[in-house]
């Protein structure tokens, strides 16, 4: 509700709102990036953690912008998730897929059902 604009194109908004406050999020009722369908998160299969050190990299474009310093992986530093982490491990243990395996990787990215 936080981010939410109180209408359709609140929606749209809310998820760049959410990752420029650098807001860890599970449930958010909102769009799949770059389209009309929901994203997984409002289904609440999906959830984003420590989005300005664990960005999405997508056309060139770091999403959030505050998060471009942290695009370079190595070294990993507080807040960034590797393949090691305990984070990491412990939802690829549940079967849950890492979004850093996308072609436009989305580090922050864990979803239950690989979307």
């Amino acid at each position: 509700d936080r981010y939410y604009g109180g209408s359709r194109a609140g929606m749209a908004r809310s998820d760049a709102r959410s990752m420029a406050a650098d807001n860890t999020s599970a449930f958010n009722c909102r769009y799949a990036t770059g389209s009309s369908r929901l994203s997984r998160h409002a289904w609440g299969d999906a959830v984003d953690v420590n989005p300005r050190e664990n960005p999405h990299v997508l056309g060139g474009r770091t999403y959030p912008a505050a998060g471009a310093a942290y695009a370079d992986r190595s070294p990993l530093r507080a807040g960034m998730l590797g393949r090691g982490s305990a984070l990491t491990v412990a939802f690829r243990s549940k079967r849950w897929t890492w979004g850093a395996s996308y072609a436009a990787p989305a580090y922050q990215h864990f979803s239950r059902t690989g979307a």
